[in-house]
């Protein structure tokens, strides 16, 4: 088992807490067709919050549960601040988890 596995599915809850306290949770998953999109972060079929809800989390949760190899690296911070820049205050709680979570994955196993 990877030893970063108990930290990173603690910021997945972490992550999530901060999505349902700035009222970035939504109750009603996006359709079919924006799931499915091709494009990074699904940034032409819904908002950056809906994409760490519905894909990001769940996938994450997925691969740790099944104990599946991690991703190499991670950007979601990157992301994160580009997306949130007009609201840098109100996500600075979610960049800070999200940077967490990009150097977990960086570190060496």
């Amino acid at each position: 088992m990877d030893a970063r596995l108990p930290a990173l599915a603690e910021h997945l809850l972490l992550i999530e807490r901060e999505l349902r306290l700035q009222g970035w949770w939504g109750e009603e998953p996006p359709s079919a067709e924006a799931l499915a999109s091709q494009e990074p972060f699904c940034v032409d079929s819904m908002e950056f919050e809906q994409w760490l809800q519905w894909i990001f989390l769940p996938r994450m949760k997925h691969i740790i549960e099944q104990d599946l190899p991690l991703p190499n690296a991670s950007g979601i911070l990157a992301m994160s601040e580009m997306v949130y820049a007009s609201r840098a205050q109100q996500s600075r709680g979610l960049n800070v988890l999200l940077a967490e979570f990009d150097e977990l994955i960086t570190q060496a196993r």
